[in-house]
């Protein structure tokens, strides 16, 4: 809608995951980093984890494009809400494995085939879960199953979780202790500092085709730190309807004031806003709060 208003050659505040977007912060740097050396050294669990809309799904991306790159055969499980034979079924389904994929014992020995055959290659596979904080406890004893797989070289499935906080908490729970003494790595995202959220915007911006951004001034990118508490998701969904009212107003520059209308009508609560002060709406949108779809008039 605004694209070629501001001169734009692609929208810069999406909300769907796009790695070409990913803002390499200190931490984004270290996560990936270790996720890659994880799958390389066969480490066998990872945990990604990190709140809703900090960028764990994007980091993901960044992971499977450095998997195709190096072309590791791996598999995406992106619904976690599943019984163990639709978590088996799926993952057959994503590795494409040629077996009854309806029949557990059927896809157990089509994947060790596989992961035979590609550590024979010398190469591993992955099993990515992600949203893993919805497992129930019995698919992830069948995932701590899998981890079981190995030679002497190392494990022959790459396994990692990336969830909400709430995963912590679940691998900390008594019957789940065998999984978590299993996890070699963890990594975690946390929200952006405001320097490291003048730095998304403006990386975002640049990407898009504007190299010198003046559309949000300094108080205006102070503002969005604050009533986003620097969670990326919220950051891009306030930019890009600041964007649009900008457009709609036939305003160059964005402002505080239009800031204050897009935060109304998506009834967006920060410390200290009236609404805040007021108690919370059933409807707010808060950090542990967010739209599963984007709600600017404005994936890729």
């Amino acid at each position: 809608m605004y694209k070629a208003y501001f001169g734009l050659s692609e929208n810069p505040f999406n909300l769907s995951p796009d790695p070409e977007f990913l803002y390499r912060s200190p931490q984004h740097e270290e996560a990936l980093a270790n996720l890659i050396y994880g799958v390389r050294s066969r480490k066998g669990f990872i945990v990604l984890s990190g709140e809703v809309g900090t960028g764990k799904t994007t980091m993901l991306e960044c992971l499977r494009d450095y998997l195709d790159t190096q072309r590791i055969e791996f598999a995406f499980i992106f619904n976690s809400r599943l019984t163990p034979d639709q978590f088996f079924e799926m993952m057959a389904y994503d590795f494409d494995l040629q077996c009854d994929r309806k029949s557990k014992t059927s896809v157990l020995f089509a994947l060790n085939s596989l992961l035979i055959q590609q550590a024979e290659r010398g190469r591993t596979c992955v099993l990515i879960v992600d949203e893993a904080h919805n497992l129930d406890a019995d698919v992830l004893e069948e995932i701590r199953l899998l981890g079981n797989l190995e030679n002497r070289q190392g494990k022959l499935l790459q396994i990692i979780l990336a969830g909400q906080p709430e995963l912590d908490r679940k691998l900390d729970s008594p019957n789940l202790r065998n999984l978590k003494q299993r996890i070699v790595l963890r990594c975690s995202l946390n929200p952006l500092t405001a320097e490291e959220t003048i730095a998304y915007i403006e990386t975002r911006l640049a990407r898009a085709g504007m190299p010198r951004q003046k559309v949000f001034p300094p108080e205006l990118l102070e503002e969005i730190h604050k009533r986003s508490r620097g969670i990326p998701r919220l950051i891009n969904l306030l930019c890009d309807n600041v964007l649009v009212t900008a457009f709609a107003m036939e305003q160059r520059v964005g402002t505080i004031e239009m800031l204050d209308e897009v935060c109304q009508d998506l009834r967006v609560e920060w410390p200290g806003s009236n609404r805040d002060r007021r108690g919370r709406s059933r409807y707010a949108i808060t950090e542990d709060r967010f739209p599963e779809e984007p709600l600017s008039l404005s994936r890729e």
